[in-house]
């Protein structure tokens, strides 16, 4: 449960993930040794340097309790204050009481008053002062004592400076360590700009480089994308090939049909003409999306003149909304037949078609509606394999399909790195068809 809350809160990138994977120990270790110095070293040092201050502090009192008066035991406890480096004073009657003073990073000095509080009867108040100076403020016989002296008797010298010193090495190993991790990721993320980049159709030079697992996982992606390329162009030789050599035959027939008698030959006709559309289908298949390549195109307009062309068949298609502005790197030719495809099946199957374009800084959605019968859910996925028809559920009355439109739209779509989503229209009824690319 805990593991995947915090997965929640993981970076997604691998250098994110590679540098949390090195930040984190070293933080952690630096933060343990400084919390084992600060509680265990330098609190028990400072604790044994003010037991000695108190030995010393408790002799001075004791010197000072057996003088008659403040005068003469200032001036008994004078030669003691000289080899301890001391200086004290009684403070004034009626003078306020002195209270403690720390600056916010102090950590000894609260040692030394919470030490002095436990084990120094007569101990009031302790003020570290920014020129090092230390003053303890403690009763005595004739009133209160200010003893001054360097803080240096009380507490270690600099203990800042091993944290300081740990904290600046540990930065400058941690920046030395992000270079050289910089420069092993960087094989990595090549690799994988070259496969997003094929995955949308582009073919980028690419060497694999790196540790000698990047590069054994370079020389297979390159292994597949040449089995991939090799197998794209045997289909696309094959299709055009098949279709062009029918096409021969099927002219010869077209001219042998038109000698007949027109209401004889009429039947025929349609066959023919149905098994032309069929080639032409299989052509449009067959060079799928890789025949051009990709260039700034501005999808609006793009949709905005496949609509005019189809307005101009005094078909009821018409512009849906336009949301977003800019260009989309798309191969325009192949996008345009595709729109054209689900524009054709709309308007098949339904009475009117509806096209919109919603762009965002993510990605480009291109949405064609209808108001027919639509796809049912469990049939979507069989809708875009190639060959598929599924008229016994759509509108047999407006012409049979030859299974390849939906499929030209789902290969052009994937060449571009993107998918076709279907669904149901929720404003006409029909089958919603959306294009959606990455910018």
């Amino acid at each position: 449960m805990f593991f995947q809350w915090l997965k929640r809160y993981m970076p997604r990138s691998l250098y994110a993930r590679a540098a949390l994977i090195l930040v984190v120990p070293i933080v952690a270790l630096q933060i343990v040794i400084s919390v084992v110095f600060i509680k265990r070293d330098l609190e028990d040092v400072t604790v044994q340097m003010t037991a000695t201050i108190q030995r010393e502090m408790e002799l001075l009192r004791q010197i000072a309790d057996a003088a008659p008066d403040q005068e003469t035991a200032l001036a008994q406890i004078a030669p003691v204050l000289q080899p301890l480096q001391m200086q004290a004073r009684f403070l004034p009657p009626g003078a306020p009481l002195p209270e403690d003073e720390f600056s916010l990073i102090e950590f000894s000095g609260r040692v030394v008053r919470e030490e002095m509080e436990k084990t120094f009867p007569g101990f009031l108040a302790a003020r570290f002062l920014s020129d090092r100076m230390v003053q303890i403020y403690f009763g005595s016989a004739h009133g209160l004592v200010e003893l001054s002296f360097d803080r240096r008797r009380l507490t270690a010298a600099a203990p800042h400076q091993l944290i300081v010193t740990m904290l600046l090495f540990g930065f400058f190993m941690m920046m030395i360590s992000f270079l050289y991790m910089r420069n092993q990721l960087r094989p990595i993320k090549r690799l994988a700009n070259a496969a997003e980049a094929f995955g949308r159709g582009r073919a980028v030079p690419y060497s694999p480089s790196g540790a000698t697992e990047v590069r054994a996982a370079g020389s297979a992606f390159l292994d597949m994308r040449a089995r991939i390329e090799r197998q794209i162009e045997q289909r696309t030789l094959m299709l055009s090939g098949v279709s062009h050599d029918l096409r021969t035959p099927l002219t010869r027939m077209k001219l042998e049909l038109a000698m007949l008698d027109e209401e004889d030959a009429a039947p025929m006709l349609r066959d023919v003409d149905e098994m032309q559309a069929l080639l032409d289908a299989f052509l449009d298949f067959s060079r799928g999306a890789a025949v051009s390549e990709p260039e700034p195109v501005d999808p609006q307009e793009l949709v905005r003149d496949i609509i005019s062309d189809w307005e101009r068949q005094e078909q009821q298609v018409t512009l849906g909304e336009m949301s977003g502005e800019g260009q989309v790197m798309l191969r325009r030719q192949p996008m345009r037949r595709a729109v054209a495809n689900l524009i054709s099946n709309a308007v098949r199957y339904g009475t009117r078609a509806r096209v919109s374009v919603a762009m965002t800084d993510k990605s480009m959605r291109i949405r064609v509606e209808d108001d027919g019968p639509g796809i049912p859910a469990e049939q979507r996925g069989d809708a875009v394999r190639p060959f598929t028809r599924l008229d016994p559920a759509r509108n047999q009355n407006r012409g049979t399909g030859v299974g390849l439109g939906l499929a030209i739209v789902a290969d052009t779509a994937r060449a571009h790195g993107g998918t076709l989503r279907l669904g149901e229209s929720a404003d006409l009824g029909g089958l919603k068809a959306d294009i959606v690319i990455a910018r």
